[in-house]
């Protein structure tokens, strides 16, 4: 295998990037990652590096990549990582630069290890390795491989990586003929509170439809980017996603983009940025100009579960944290991170950590789980 080193998703052709395995995933995308690279959002001025990892077999046929970038901090990433630079400090250590392999503010579990489709499984293997050659070389203090899923979960385990538990809420499709099948399932006064809130928004005088990225005008994305904005500036955060991002992004990746729009008479006053694929809705970020009791849950959720059920979709992942979607249906399961640590001292001291906390983990979704609000048989 020939390993080279790609400063952008752009540096593959869209050919090259449509013969890997990634299960039609929106953000693992040429698009996605191409447009967050382009328009600064994950730009090596803002800690994010592009060091995508492409191994190429005799032919120089493309056969594997591996989505890395070289991180001179944790913001936007979601690794939860932000206690464990002080103690490589204390140890006499830098802990960044770190490698990530991962999705620019995007905390969505998906495949990591993209092999070209047909390609051997061995590859997986070659890969990992080039991925812990390129950590001793550039002395990063890990490689974290966040968010993977199962497939990708038992080649890194094989590499003797340390994994750690998470916990998200993601709605299951059992079948559901419509959204008022799916309330049925719950308890009456679960089912009647979601009612009320649901009928705020439309007393509000307030319409919702959901638009693809295809389907969406240049007028119309500069409102749903403010919505976006502004919500995170009144959280004191930084938007990272410009307008000249999502209409890229809108544009190249068409109707696997959703938005959910509040309308108000022909005026745009709040919306809910989605993705999705052949299986699964993705809800990833909303604002609003307006103060809606009950909004923010028929925007973000409500909506999607509607959307997901006329569409055929498994699942719907609404987005990382929020004990309150529980309330909603959603059901708390584990995430997976795996971390390559290179000093030996510092990987026993995150082995004995992430072993203890996967234990609390696992207690904390169980107990969750106990708060479903479906009725019991």
């Amino acid at each position: 295998m020939r390993v080279t080193l790609l400063s952008s998703a752009q540096d593959l052709s869209a050919a090259d990037w449509q013969s890997l395995e990634t299960d039609d995933d929106p953000f693992i995308s040429r698009e996605f990652l191409g447009a967050a690279e382009q328009t600064g959002a994950a730009s090596e001025d803002l800690g994010w590096r592009p060091m995508h990892l492409a191994l190429r077999d005799d032919g120089d046929r493309l056969a594997v990549v591996l989505p890395l970038y070289r991180r001179s901090h944790s913001f936007g990433d979601f690794s939860h990582d932000w206690s464990w630079a002080p103690a490589w400090q204390q140890a006499g250590l830098n802990y960044y630069p770190k490698l990530v392999t991962g999705v620019p503010f995007t905390p969505s579990p998906g495949p990591r290890l993209l092999a070209r489709a047909g390609a051997e499984a061995a590859i997986g293997p070659d890969l990992i390795a080039a991925a812990l050659e390129l950590t001793t070389e550039l002395k990063a203090s890990s490689w974290q491989c966040l968010f993977v899923r199962e497939a990708d979960r038992a080649a890194l385990e094989s590499a003797d990586l340390l994994f750690r538990r998470g916990v998200q809420f993601h709605w299951l499709n059992r079948g559901y003929r419509d959204f008022a099948d799916y309330l049925g399932t719950f308890t009456s006064d679960k089912r009647n509170k979601l009612k009320r809130e649901r009928r705020a928004v439309r007393e509000a005088g307030l319409r919702i439809e959901a638009r693809h990225g295809d389907e969406i005008d240049a007028p119309l994305w500069a409102a749903i980017h403010r919505h976006y904005r502004d919500t995170f500036i009144r959280h004191e955060n930084h938007p990272a996603f410009s307008l000249d991002f999502f209409q890229r992004v809108g544009t190249g990746l068409k109707r696997r983009m959703v938005v959910f729009i509040a309308w108000q008479g022909d005026k745009p006053v709040a919306s809910a940025i989605g993705y999705r694929n052949q299986t699964t809705l993705y809800g990833r970020h909303w604002g609003t100009d307006i103060d809606c009791p009950g909004l923010h849950f028929d925007l973000c959720y409500y909506s999607g579960i509607e959307y997901a059920i006329a569409h055929g979709l498994s699942r719907f992942e609404p987005g990382a944290q929020g004990e309150h979607k529980l309330a909603r249906g959603f059901e708390p399961v584990p995430t997976w991170s795996a971390f390559w640590i290179a000093d030996a001292r510092m990987r026993q001291v995150l082995a004995n950590y992430l072993a203890r906390e996967g234990e609390a983990m696992q207690d904390y979704q169980a107990e969750l789980a106990r708060h479903l609000p479906y009725k019991t048989a």
